[in-house]
């Protein structure tokens, strides 16, 4: 498969999961977390499709298109277990969607990501709350979503969260 073919088979799961998991969480209390700006684009987009929702983002450092940039009472910039453990402090609420897209085609370092999150995600989250991300994020007391129509597996996890 071409890179290119590959690209688009990646972003159009990602709008698919996206666009479920605002479907599920619709009419629940909650902020909506973007972990890895990027150039923004799936920020664009739940802004787009959750036009009421806060919105608050993470990432190392901004390189989104300006177009595509949380304002920054929004924005969370750092290492992610420092922000992230922060962000349990500063939400105004709690998480009821997070879109995690930390991969960075290192194995190894995808991993150790994966596993931070795992542990820090919880402080964030409130019971019921979806999780989608690119890599297997491995939370306690979740339990595994079936991805939408046309997403194949391994793309993209689903997971919703229990709670404690």
């Amino acid at each position: 498969m071409s890179r290119l073919d590959s690209f688009i088979r990646r972003v159009t799961a990602q709008r698919a999961c996206l666009d479920y998991a605002a479907q599920l969480i619709d009419g629940q209390d909650g902020v909506v977390l973007e972990v890895g700006l990027g150039n923004g684009r799936t920020f664009d987009h739940l802004r787009e499709i959750m036009p009421d929702r806060e919105i608050f983002v993470f990432d190392r450092q901004v390189a989104s298109h300006p177009d595509s940039t949380p304002d920054e009472d929004h924005l969370f910039l750092g290492d992610l277990p420092d922000t992230l453990a922060r962000a349990a402090e500063d939400l105004p609420q709690p998480a009821i969607l997070v879109h995690s897209d930390i991969g960075t085609g290192n194995a190894e370092w995808d991993a150790r990501m994966a596993e931070m999150m795992a542990d820090v995600l919880p402080r964030v989250l409130k019971p019921g709350a979806v999780v989608v991300s690119d890599q297997k994020i491995s939370l306690a007391d979740a339990e595994d979503i079936s991805l939408p129509a046309g997403v194949q597996k391994g793309r993209y996890f689903f997971q919703t969260y229990r709670g404690r």
